[in-house]
């Protein structure tokens, strides 16, 4: 495509500049540069490609940066960065020393708030709202986060707040069919004029200054608004107009003209105030719409085609997982899979495929899923919840509270465990070691290999109490040395080699890399398994027999194995050298895993060079 308008546009502006009637192709032309970029850089492309009307629109309508758009699910941002100054550098988005993969306020002012995970926009833009009320705020919702419950504490919280904050619903769920008919769209547009609105507000004024409406009987005046028109629309009153704010649509997503209008007449509108936009994710790339989750993040593929480049890969550590707990199922009518909007990602989609009666996916609540699983475990099922590392730290109190506190039998599936890659500093799961260990009762295990961790899942399932057994991203490594020993219980370590000088006790598959990089030196390497408990028995060996021990985990420091090996060690008094391996106090930029190893120095390069015997 031959663009007539983007190559000028390098701020909101700019964009300013053009007439309404030139947005329609400002839109497609945006929507081709996205398909285009990330056929070459993969990223995010369905979840973007829907929200570009309402990008446009916004940046259009809004005074930019100085008006705040605050985003949820940094997916549907990538025409914010192109529109932002960015698109010349956008062929490098999510690459090392590239683009940041979500919205950084690091990267710019136009990027008010980190957008990593989910549901947070409503809570941190009610929070700008509030404390500067000179500024329009606007947060912006959708492609599943309204199914997290922060989204519900902000909005009930909004509608109880004063102020002017603007929602804006990008409900991409195709669940929910575009509306239909001319009284709809008449409510669309009276509602929503500035002639309706502003003889709304006189009225009210005019109405208090007599003495005739306080705050509680302009509630019930907006709720009767509120009732009468979901009768006029056929409508059940939504959780907007429940909670008292003003709502706005549904109006159609991909309409740009359309939003810009809406936008020029509620954008002052005092109080809060939700704008529901019905969009496709996917929109406007026929591939994408068809097959929405394949192509939220598709890899590589030709643009013109549609055709993805996949080259074949070894055994995935999430297929493993996928395929062990359809086995696991089949043999025991207790066990049950659970998910928080992630059963693609987690292969938690093979026992799906299967046994839909025995999968759960619970959308965007990762806090609700190990509350449930805990619920299940309860009455006696055996529960697996497979939940990304990075996520898993939003259910850091129902881990402890409803899990552990009461000993039950709940399996956590940690994937995406250590350095993710591309998708950066709120995506990888380095924490995981060191706030899991703290917690009583858990047995916390990490495999080295493929076949370790379908041995542990088995172990699991028969074993007591909470588990997690946590893992990385990407393909499993094969087999290194004999495992028969600790077969039957999976906290015991197994020796790898032997050695004299030193000896390298290492946690999950990061034991792959330390094997390389001590091959040909004269060094031991144990296997742990388990972080919690620690195979003390190994330990107390090592330190009879090693004047040097190293640790090494894909994790943060702080806290980690390492940590409680130290700890272990300092009370038994050894008077040998420690030295541990992992992330220092850090939040890790995005790139592929190999450049942020190597930046690590936790590549076999970088250890074999930090190794002093």
């Amino acid at each position: 495509m031959e663009y007539q308008y983007l190559t000028h546009i390098d701020s909101p502006a700019d964009l300013k500049q053009l007439p309404i009637d030139a947005l329609p192709q400002v839109c497609a032309e945006v929507r081709d540069f996205i398909i285009h970029a990330c056929a070459k850089n993969p990223g995010h492309l369905a979840s973007s490609l829907g929200a570009v009307e309402l990008t446009v629109a916004l940046h259009y309508v809004m005074d930019t940066p100085n008006d705040r758009l605050v985003w949820d699910v940094g997916h549907q941002a990538y025409a914010h960065k192109i529109l932002t100054g960015r698109r010349d550098r956008f062929a490098t988005n999510r690459c090392f020393g590239g683009l940041a993969p979500f919205p950084s306020p690091a990267e710019s002012e136009y990027d008010t708030f980190t957008a990593g995970h989910a549901s947070n926009s409503i809570s941190a833009a009610l929070g700008m709202a509030v404390a500067d009320k000179k500024r329009r705020v606007v947060a912006i919702i959708g492609d599943g986060a309204m199914t997290g419950g922060l989204a519900y504490e902000g909005l009930n919280n909004t509608s109880m707040i004063p102020s002017n904050l603007l929602i804006v619903l990008n409900d991409n769920n195709m669940a929910i069919d575009p509306l239909h008919g001319g009284m709809t769209q008449y409510l669309v547009d009276i509602t929503t004029s500035e002639h309706y609105n502003d003889i709304r507000y006189n009225i009210y004024r005019a109405m208090r200054k007599l003495g005739i409406m306080d705050e509680e009987k302009k509630t019930k005046v907006q709720r009767f608004n509120n009732n009468l028109k979901s009768i006029l629309t056929h409508q059940p009153r939504n959780i907007f107009s429940g909670l008292n704010l003003r709502y706005f649509g549904p109006a159609d997503g991909h309409d740009v003209v359309s939003i810009v209008k809406i936008l020029n007449e509620i954008k002052d509108y005092r109080g809060p105030k939700v704008l529901h936009l019905i969009t496709c994710k996917g929109h406007g790339y026929t591939p994408a719409e068809e097959d929405q989750t394949v192509w939220h993040a598709p890899g590589k593929f030709d643009p013109e085609t549609g055709k993805r480049l996949e080259t074949p890969q070894a055994k995935l550590w999430q297929h493993i997982f996928g395929e062990t707990l359809l086995q696991l199922a089949k043999e025991d009518e207790r066990v049950v899979g659970i998910t928080p909007a992630m059963p693609t990602g987690s292969s938690l989609n093979i026992l799906q495929a299967e046994m839909p009666d025995r999968a759960f996916d619970v959308g965007i609540a990762e806090g609700h899923a190990v509350t449930f699983a805990a619920g299940l475990a309860k009455e006696g099922k055996v529960p697996f919840c497979a939940i990304y590392s990075s996520f898993l730290q939003r259910a850091y109190d129902n881990i402890i509270h409803d899990v552990a506190l009461q000993n039950l039998h709940v399996i956590f599936a940690i994937d995406r465990a250590g350095i993710v890659g591309q998708d950066g500093a709120t995506h990888h799961g380095l924490f995981d070691l060191s706030f899991l260990r703290a917690i009583p009762n858990l047995t916390v295990l990490a495999p080295m290999d493929g076949e370790e961790l379908r041995r542990m899942l088995r172990w699991a399932k028969d074993a007591e109490g909470p588990i997690a057994i946590r893992y990385p991203r990407g393909v499993a490594a094969e087999q290194i040395g004999d495992i028969s020993e600790g077969r039957a219980k999976m906290t015991c370590s197994r020796p790898i080699n032997a050695g004299a000088k030193a000896a390298f006790l290492t946690i999950g598959a990061i034991g792959n890399t330390v094997n390389e990089a001590i091959r040909g030196l004269d060094i031991a390497q144990y296997d742990m398994r388990a972080v919690k408990p620690l195979d003390t028995d190994t330990l107390d060996f090592v330190a009879a027999h090693y004047q040097h021990i190293y640790t090494a985990e894909d994790g943060i420091l702080q806290g980690g194995f390492g940590s409680a090996v130290l700890e272990y060690l300092a009370d038994k008094e050894y008077n040998g050298t420690i030295r541990r391996f992992g992330v220092d106090n850090q939040f890790v930029t995005h790139g592929k895993p190999e450049e942020l190893y190597h930046l690590l120095g936790l590549d076999a390069e970088g250890i074999r060079k930090q190794i002093k015997l």
